[in-house]
């Protein structure tokens, strides 16, 4: 079920909406394939009708399953917005598409939601990246033991 409010429960006034939307219902997957919400959002929001506008304003969290761009380890990422807040136009161009007196608020938490997704995710901010396992052949490295240099180490030797 999306998450939905009845512009007509506004009139005398606010309302209240707790609770936890399913991950489906924010169609997350297929955006990034090393990052996936498994777990509901959760939700506590209070939602005000102004004069030509409906202001929503509250909590959302989410736990995010990353892949370590550098390790390929899974970890979990929680994203936490605690003062979120949208703004919807009830006239003008940009206004917010009602439905039998009903406004979906899933497309706007949605769009919060990616635009928080980690560009590149990290297990910890010091992560070497993958273990190579050295064998006799190997020749011998000035990196940290059990590690290949990067490709870039013999660019930076350059003197130009």
């Amino acid at each position: 079920m999306p998450l939905l409010f009845n512009i007509r429960h506004l009139e005398h006034q606010p309302v209240t909406l707790r609770g936890e939307l399913p991950v489906a219902e924010l169609d997350l997957g297929g955006i990034d394939e090393l990052i996936q919400a498994n777990s509901p959002l959760q939700h506590d929001l209070v939602v005000e009708r102004h004069e030509r506008s409906i202001l929503v304003q509250g909590r959302l969290g989410l736990k995010l399953r990353c892949e370590c761009v550098r390790c390929l380890k899974s970890f979990d990422c929680p994203l936490a917005f605690d003062s979120w807040s949208c703004l919807l136009p009830l006239e003008g161009e940009d206004k917010v598409l009602v439905s039998n007196d009903c406004v979906d608020l899933t497309p706007y938490v949605r769009e919060d939601i990616v635009l928080a997704f980690p560009q590149h995710p990290l297990c910890e901010p010091e992560c070497r990246g993958l273990l190579v396992a050295s064998s006799n052949r190997a020749r011998p490295s000035s990196g940290v033991a059990g590690y290949l240099p990067s490709a870039w180490a013999e660019l930076n030797k350059l003197k130009l």
